[in-house]
């Protein structure tokens, strides 16, 4: 006789075909179970916002997306989007260039690494929203003063994170690329970089966040100007206003940025190097 539950035991591959149900399969996707959690939180914050009663302290989920499709309607909200977004993405690669050069020189010569660790421990600490009057007074109010303080937000945690990356390269990987007669940019590029990776897109995500919500910060204090101010703006002028719905619209789409980037971005790269490379598991 056949053991049919010797067969559907837990683990057997005929348990996973029995139980592997199209709702089992729905759920089991990643992008679903986000999805879940995000209208779990709609849902929640819906009711709070009911509870409290006042549009003015908490306005509803659906009052914002309302909000929120109005800006987007108007144009404004599109606008203001791609003015922060144009400066995030230049101080961010300035700061992830300036930050793979003192990696480098860190993990070529001890007085790099000296260099480094001295830099990082004097202004890693410091937080860039400090370094905002210095700013103003060195670049006046503009995009060079947003700059300034997004490649301080970068810099730091992306170095350290890279030359720690390059520090926890298995010796015996580092001597066959040597025996294998690699040296200069070709040793870094097939050999450190790829090892070395996942430190370095946990760097890359960590300095993005602190770049975005140095940037919002920024924009919230000084801004640039009325026509030419960011997201950050938007919220500061409405705030002004008693618009709380709209504040809450553009905390809605700096939520909004912060997830498609992590989604598509950090994970097609992450898919594509250190998930294909084995460096680390998905």
């Amino acid at each position: 006789m056949v053991d049919y539950q010797g067969l559907l035991q837990a683990g057997s591959p005929l348990r996973r075909v029995v139980t592997d149900t199209p709702a089992r399969r729905l759920l089991g996707i990643g992008a679903w179970r986000r999805l879940l959690i995000l209208a779990a939180l709609a849902a929640v914050w819906e009711a709070a916002a009911r509870l409290i009663g006042s549009p003015l302290l908490l306005p509803g989920f659906l009052t914002t997306l309302s909000a929120f499709g109005e800006g987007l309607a108007s144009g404004e909200l599109p606008l203001r989007t791609l003015a922060s977004l144009q400066v995030l993405v230049a101080g961010y690669a300035i700061g992830v260039a300036a930050a793979a050069i003192l990696a480098g020189l860190a993990t070529a010569s001890r007085l790099g690494a000296e260099l480094l660790s001295t830099l990082t421990a004097m202004f890693n600490p410091l937080p860039a929203i400090a370094l905002l009057p210095i700013a103003l007074l060195w670049f006046g109010l503009g995009t060079p003063s947003l700059l300034f303080v997004i490649v301080h937000s970068v810099l730091w945690p992306l170095a350290l994170a890279a030359h720690s990356g390059f520090r926890a390269v298995p010796r015996p990987l580092a001597m066959v690329g040597q025996n294998l007669g690699l040296g200069g940019l070709a040793y870094v590029a097939r050999i450190l970089v790829p090892a070395a990776f996942p430190a370095i897109l946990a760097g890359l995500k960590i300095g993005w966040a602190f770049a975005w919500r140095t940037l919002i910060a920024a924009e919230l204090v000084f801004g640039v100007s009325s026509r030419s101010g960011g997201l950050g703006w938007f919220i500061y002028v409405n705030r002004n206003q008693l618009e709380t719905a709209n504040v809450f619209a553009g905390l809605l789409a700096i939520i909004l940025i912060g997830l498609l980037v992590e989604s598509l971005l950090f994970r097609t790269l992450s898919r594509l190097t250190v998930e294909r490379w084995g460096t680390q598991h998905a």
